[in-house]
């Protein structure tokens, strides 16, 4: 993975979850659909950056997922 991207945004779903990577220069560096096992791949093999998503029932679980993966984790509240 590159080490460019210093944002994780993250939408939680069912199934699969819609994953933005954004760089430091704030362009987005891609953004697609990952399957729960590639998430967990991506949150273990990428370095620490910041990892955000909207506060919900599984987000706790992804959050702590990512933390034990070195990442600082954000929960956002549902507008």
């Amino acid at each position: 993975m590159t080490s460019k991207i210093s944002i994780l945004a993250i939408d939680l779903a069912k199934g699969s979850f819609q994953v933005c990577a954004v760089g430091q220069d704030g362009m987005v560096v891609f953004n697609r659909a990952m399957s729960r096992t590639r998430l967990a791949t991506l949150l273990a093999d990428h370095p620490a950056c910041i990892v955000a998503m909207e506060a919900c029932a599984t987000s706790h679980h992804w959050g702590r997922l990512a933390q034990s993966n070195g990442h600082e984790v954000r929960l956002v509240p549902a507008a």
